[in-house]
């Protein structure tokens, strides 16, 4: 099994905190089928979901996300896909509402960051776009029989 955490700091305040996460809550039950409920406390919230192959909870406080999760054998080779998912999905809740810290401060910077001579980001496109094949050539294991063949002497060369 592998593990997601997650952590988010922001300061909107509990009670806006509150709000992004019965969205975030809401956006999981339509677009995943999970099975969504959530727990109030008096300093902070909590969401638990689950599903087939996944299972977690969102902590929620006046100062930050926290989630857990929990991916099953099938789901956990897509780790790093569902992590990317979830971390972008709860950036842009943040984002919409005010006060919201910058996500990058909890996020490692990506390889080659601030390095000179770096390699520029590549889009979206650039990646999906499959590069040129080389031009067809003829396998070397046929090459080297018909080579056997021409050569004078042999036993398989033509008469």
């Amino acid at each position: 099994m592998t593990d997601i955490h997650i952590h988010r700091a922001h300061d909107l305040g509990l009670a806006q905190a509150r709000q992004v996460a019965e969205r975030w809550a809401e956006e999981a039950r339509e677009r995943l089928g999970m099975d969504c409920s959530l727990i109030r406390g008096e300093y902070s919230d909590t969401v638990e979901f689950a599903r087939s192959g996944v299972q977690g909870r969102l902590v929620v406080a006046a100062d930050h996300f926290d989630l857990q999760a929990r991916l099953g054998f099938l789901l956990g080779a897509f780790s790093q896909r569902i992590s990317r998912e979830i971390e972008n999905n709860l950036d842009r809740l943040l984002g919409a509402g005010e006060g919201a810290a910058a996500p990058a401060a909890d996020r490692p910077a990506p390889a080659g960051a601030g390095r000179a001579g770096a390699k520029p980001a590549r889009s979206a496109a650039a990646k999906s776009a499959k590069p040129a094949r080389p031009a067809a050539r003829p396998p070397r294991r046929r090459a080297r029989k018909a080579a056997r063949r021409a050569e004078p002497g042999s036993a398989r060369a033509p008469t």
